[in-house]
């Protein structure tokens, strides 16, 4: 996926490169950013920055509306968050299509004095750069990006708060989670895949981590490992007293082919979750499309929902 958006930017930039010019500075004139995982740097951003595009529909647009940035630009095309979507276009942010191939004629139309992105954009940084000062975060862990892109935009403060209401409301819920084992799975129309409690966890599995939701020994890893694919086979390994589903996950998808099939099928049926009907769907726009803290307060009400209030 990341190579093939990559490949989609590098191949989109080249008939509009003639139509950007950028003056070359000796030195920087706004502020330096930098970072081990800001790629690239230091960047050489605006002190303050007034029009800002960003490359993807879900950390770089859920965080820069959370910060209140002034957001001109952003892919929003085929996302499964209806909710983020409506946001944006409501606070002016202009629709690049989407963010496998964006309109980079918008991207110069919209002039913008920032660029902000995920790694996978890295393949077309050297032409990205020549439209705007462009800031790449590699950061695995959603907190980490959030503070990166708060950095390279100059709202720290704004992003401490942030943090700071949720880890209150972590620990406010940390107390009521019951002792229960949770299993947590997603069907799609190939295979099963089961995101993993881990160091480098993706974002609503690094809630539930924040949480202590306790994830079975199949779901939890120590390592660097995020994901299993697994098998009907494998599927076994989900015996928590709790299960959540996710059905299709992104680009406008809240569907999978075998879904009914799955659900119908004896080996589904004889998980100990499902036998014992605590067994419970869960939004692919949150849990797959993850955009930042609001996403993290869905999942802390979706687990309140299942997991707490739920018998």
């Amino acid at each position: 996926m990341a190579r093939l958006a990559a490949m989609a930017w590098t191949l989109a930039l080249f008939p509009v490169l003639a139509l950007a010019t950028v003056p070359a500075q000796a030195a920087c004139q706004g502020r330096l950013v930098e970072a081990a995982d800001i790629l690239h740097a230091p960047v050489c951003v605006p002190q303050v920055p007034a029009r800002i595009v960003v490359l993807d529909p879900a950390f770089s647009l859920g965080m820069g509306l959370e910060l209140d940035l002034p957001l001109v630009g952003a892919p929003l095309a085929v996302m499964s968050d209806k909710a983020l979507r409506e946001e944006a276009l409501r606070r002016g942010v202009t629709d690049l299509g989407s963010f496998l191939e964006p309109s980079v004629e918008r991207i110069v139309a919209l002039k913008p004095d920032l660029i902000i992105g995920g790694a996978m954009a890295d393949a077309a940084w050297p032409m990205l750069s020549q439209l705007a000062p462009t800031v790449l975060i590699g950061a695995d862990s959603w907190k980490e990006y959030l503070a990166r892109m708060a950095q390279a935009t100059g709202r720290d403060e704004k992003a401490k708060q942030l943090l700071a209401a949720y880890e209150a409301r972590v620990a406010a819920l940390r107390p009521r989670l019951p002792a229960r084992t949770v299993s947590v799975v997603r069907i799609t129309p190939w295979e099963f895949q089961v995101y993993l409690d881990s160091p480098r966890a993706y974002g609503p599995f690094a809630v539930l981590r924040d949480l202590g939701v306790r994830r079975s020994d199949y779901e939890t890893a120590s390592g660097s490992e995020t994901l299993k694919r697994a098998d009907w086979e494998a599927l076994a390994g989900l015996d928590g007293s709790v299960l959540l589903y996710i059905v299709g996950g992104v680009n406008n998808s809240a569907t999978s082919g075998r879904h009914e099939e799955v659900l119908a099928n004896p080996l589904w049926q004889m998980l100990p979750a499902v036998a014992a009907g605590r067994v419970h769907r869960l939004d692919p726009a949150i849990w797959m499309e993850f955009s930042g803290v609001g996403s993290a307060n869905r999942v802390l009400d979706d687990v309140e929902r299942f997991l707490i209030v739920a018998p």
